[in-house]
């Protein structure tokens, strides 16, 4: 279990950048990535594409989460790297905005549900299963999950959650522990 004890309710100058710096990153990626999505929608795989590609567009809240380690800065985070996807002219548009909420609402339930101490490997399990739950749900009254079969659902879930688990999870982790070795934070 890792745990700091660093003062989580003043956010410094630093803590500031560090969460430009990620939205600007993921806001690029998030808009590159809609290729992928679009991609995968263009096969047979249509009804899979969400759930497939979802993991990668919610990675900013958890890595801004495990970097600033500070309460909110996972909502902060994804909303601002999606609305420097959306100034980008994503073809979600304003609806950008709202999704990046929701997703940063997801994340940050995992790590309110350690009362904000744990920053590694099980905060961000537990990010990962809020933000799989959260998602779900809005993509069930959004993207019209309740019209498809229980099978289909059950398999949506789990590629929802292996998704997620891999690129706002495990790899988030990785990059953190890249960072950490920079220096950058202490």
């Amino acid at each position: 279990m890792q745990t700091v004890d660093r003062n989580k309710k003043s956010w410094s100058l630093r803590d500031v950048i560090f969460l430009a710096i990620i939205a600007i990153f993921f806001g690029i990626i998030y808009q590159v990535w809609s290729y992928a999505y679009y991609g995968l929608a263009a096969t047979p795989l249509k009804p899979y594409a969400n759930d497939l590609t979802l993991g990668v567009w919610i990675m900013a809240g958890p890595l801004a989460g495990i970097l600033l380690q500070k309460a909110g800065a996972t909502v902060v985070g994804e909303l601002l790297a999606a609305a420097v996807e959306m100034l980008l002219f994503s073809s979600w548009g304003a609806s950008t905005l709202l999704s990046g909420f929701i997703q940063g609402i997801g994340n940050e339930l995992g790590f309110a549900a350690t009362g904000y101490k744990n920053w590694g490997r099980t905060g961000l399990l537990l990010s990962t299963i809020g933000a799989t739950i959260i998602t779900f749900i809005w993509d069930w009254f959004q993207s019209g999950y309740s019209e498809y079969n229980f099978g289909l659902l059950a398999t949506l879930l789990i590629i929802r959650f292996i998704s997620i688990g891999f690129f706002a999870g495990i790899l988030v982790y990785w990059i953190k522990q890249l960072v950490e070795k920079t220096g950058l934070i202490k």
